[in-house]
């Protein structure tokens, strides 16, 4: 039983910090990399925001891919 006292703040350390992973692109390098483009601001229609490349530009990718 007293395992379970010491388990349980280890568990509330970790899993906040999981759960804030993210697997999007944080720069231009990555963005190209997925197949993307760095556009100002927005994106054009075949393609969605899915990251960021810098403050003001974000990455684009295709809806269906």
């Amino acid at each position: 039983m007293r395992i379970l006292y010491l388990l349980l703040p280890l568990l509330l350390l970790v899993l906040p910090s999981a759960a804030g992973s993210s697997l999007e692109p944080t720069n231009k390098k990555q963005c190209q990399r997925e197949n993307g483009y760095c556009g100002f601001l927005k994106c054009n229609f075949p393609f969605v925001i899915k990251g960021k490349c810098s403050r003001f530009f974000f990455c684009c990718k295709k809806i269906w891919g």
